[in-house]
């Protein structure tokens, strides 16, 4: 394994490190958490169109840059030093994918060139808030009960003669509020054929109709946009930079994500889909523990008591080299994942970690200043803990792991799913 860098790939670091620099301070960001989108269109069409971030992964074929998931990994550890609001993890990192194992010909053809491009953004619906048991990271996503079962709760498919119809909600869905195409997880079908699938349903109307097609079309502008029985509700979130919605389906037509129900394998392509998340997310996890680091180690050169900078204080220094090292060693493992997507999970829970013991040791050594509203020093905190709880938590990370490695023995998945979920 060859560990350096190649200069395509230290070049998409740094033009997006200049470009957030310039255009996603701190003041920014406050700014595009607070519009209807959660985040800044105008900054997203530079990310897509200038730099094709959100295509960086999808193939060529589809207008994407066919580069690896190590691409991704790099440009989200930089828009995660950034704390950046935008689109391109639901995007590009959980939906896009999905898409292109699952999504038939027409589909894909009709969809992918417009993520890439970025003029259609896309987000996973999960019923219960169980992002992190659908993607299989804190347990066997085929046993687990995340996607309702037949209980009530959790959103259920019925198929007649007009087609699929969807009922139930969706909680802590990421950017589910201004996605123009939802990617919805339902459950179909009764004993002994139950099983769980994927639907598309397109929040606007031309969306509509490329979906049913597979082609882009021309649609009247008296069209409406929305789609029959969907409701969106944008959702106060412990961290702004990260929006979430509530998603209710009212007997809402949906088109079946591929083109057979029976064959379709939903949990493994979201299994697949889930390690390699969890290493990109290691990565943006790991930005965002090295900005807060960065931005307390230039704190402490300046804070002055004593007479001295606090930063010259041994005790002080003893703790950001602690910090520091902290955060190389998940940096590693964000970046070996990022090459075997197998150890994305372990290299989540280390990321989480750092990110959670930096951000809160960041407001330490801020001193009173750090606890206040108007310092960027809690948006840390918030962020490490709002990641946790979507995607961990840490604990549940690395005992999944431990079980998939054998290092318990022969446990039943079954009775992990069922220990996962309480």
């Amino acid at each position: 394994m060859d560990a350096a860098f190649t200069a395509e790939q230290d070049e998409i670091r740094r033009t997006l490190r200049d470009l957030l620099t310039r255009h996603a301070g701190p003041g920014e960001i406050r700014a595009a958490v607070r519009t209807a989108e959660g985040h800044d269109p105008a900054l997203w069409r530079r990310l897509a169109q200038g730099l094709g971030l959100p295509g960086l992964a999808l193939p060529e074929e589809y207008g994407g840059a066919g580069c690896t998931p190590t691409e991704l990994a790099l440009a989200c550890e930089e828009t995660g030093r950034a704390l950046l609001p935008s689109p391109l993890l639901a995007t590009a990192v959980l939906a896009a994918p999905l898409i292109t194992a699952l999504g038939t010909p027409s589909q894909r053809a009709g969809l992918l060139p417009r993520i890439a491009d970025g003029t259609l953004t896309a987000a996973l619906a999960v019923p219960g808030g169980s992002m992190a048991a659908a993607l299989g990271l804190t347990g066997d996503n085929r046993f687990a009960p995340w996607s309702g079962g037949g209980r009530a709760g959790g959103i259920q498919a019925r198929h007649g003669d007009g087609g699929w119809r969807l009922y139930g909600e969706a909680d802590r869905v990421l950017d589910g509020h201004s996605a123009g195409l939802l990617l919805v997880a339902a459950h179909t079908g009764g004993y002994p054929r139950s099983r769980t699938l994927l639907f598309l349903v397109p929040t606007e109307s031309h969306v509509r109709a490329e979906v049913s097609s597979g082609a882009p079309t021309e649609v009247p502008t008296d069209v409406p946009s929305g789609t029959e029985g969907l409701t969106r509700t944008r959702l106060t979130s412990l961290d702004e930079t990260r929006p979430l919605a509530r998603v209710e389906l009212r007997d809402t037509p949906a088109a079946l994500l591929g083109a057979d129900a029976d064959t379709a394998d939903v949990c493994g392509a979201l299994a697949a889909t889930g390690h390699t998340a969890a290493a990109v997310l290691a990565a943006e996890a790991v930005g965002a523990a090295a900005g807060a680091l960065e931005r307390t180690v230039a704190y402490v050169k300046e804070r002055e008591q004593f007479g001295r900078a606090i930063g010259s204080f041994q005790a002080v220094k003893h703790r950001l080299a602690d910090l520091y090292v902290r955060v190389e060693a998940a940096r590693s493992a964000a970046y070996y994942a990022a090459w075997d997507p197998a150890a994305g999970p372990l290299a989540l829970a280390q990321a989480l970690e750092t990110a959670r013991t930096v951000a809160g040791e960041a407001v330490q050594l801020h001193g009173g200043i750090g606890f206040t509203w108007e310092h960027e020093a809690h948006l840390y905190v918030k962020r490490a803990a709002a990641d946790e709880l979507l995607f961990g938590p840490v604990h549940r990370l690395r005992d999944h792991a431990a079980v998939r490695a054998g290092l318990f023995g022969d446990v039943p998945s079954r009775a992990l799913a069922h220990e996962v979920a309480v």
